[in-house]
């Protein structure tokens, strides 16, 4: 079941035309992705000064359904996905407008769609690694766990 996080649209989230700016929406789909390692108990502080775990972003996307604007409260569902790699990731952000009624309604379409895909490393030797065990875990409390590959 994806997390859910919560946040109002401010004046300097939107460019000259009064519309969310593109740069601001995947600081905002960041800012929800690091309120679920939260509350998943995993301290933000270790986590992103770590001498031994780096955890980098190698893609974003983002698809715009409806224009953003000010004051609009946002709902963002945050869905981790694991991938065939242990060292790999992929976050699915959903973001839904609070102020429409038909808000989690699942035949909605979000007003914005974006995500990330992360890769895990070690800082020192910039070499890839297994995802460490706490981030596993909020992979399977707000996702999908890495999937099995076949045996041969």
């Amino acid at each position: 079941m994806p997390y859910t996080h919560h946040r109002t649209l401010r004046f300097a989230d939107t460019d000259a035309a009064g519309v969310i700016y593109f740069a601001t929406l995947l600081s905002i789909c960041h800012e929800a992705y690091e309120a679920s390692l939260i509350a998943s108990g995993i301290p933000l502080p270790e986590f992103f000064r770590s001498q031994t775990v780096a955890i980098p972003i190698t893609q974003a996307h983002i698809d715009f359904h409806q224009p953003l604007t000010c004051g609009q409260q946002l709902a963002i569902q945050v869905h981790p996905i694991g991938q065939n790699k242990p060292s790999e990731f992929q976050i699915q952000y959903q973001l839904y407008r609070v102020d429409r009624s038909e808000l989690l309604d699942p035949h909605t379409r979000p007003a914005a769609q974006a995500s990330t895909r992360h890769v895990c490393i070690n800082p020192t030797l910039r070499h890839r690694q297994d995802l460490p065990p706490a981030l596993r875990q909020w992979l399977t409390q707000w996702g999908e766990p890495t999937p099995q590959l076949p045996s041969d």
